[in-house]
């Protein structure tokens, strides 16, 4: 199983204010509120820690890109494909 850097396995309440309408098809279909709320919670948080690391090594990339096309990738002669 991968490692989830954003969890702590630790639990808190917490008051979040959701369409009764959705609350009850929810319910109706028998989807639990906490874990899909959890899980959606945790895939935006990541997307955004994903997003900011991109953006904060952006120049770090590109000049590893760009040595990359000046000189080749390492140990290329190695390779066995």
């Amino acid at each position: 199983m991968k490692h989830d850097r954003i969890a702590s396995g630790k639990r808190r309440s917490v008051n979040m204010t959701i369409d009764t309408g959705v609350v009850a098809a929810a319910r109706e279909a028998g989807i639990n509120l906490s874990q899909v709320a959890e899980a959606a919670i945790r895939a935006a948080t990541s997307a955004e820690l994903n997003r900011r690391w991109k953006e904060e090594n952006r120049d770090w990339a590109e000049s590893v890109n760009r040595w990359v096309e000046e000189n080749g990738l390492p140990l290329e002669r190695y390779r066995l494909f």
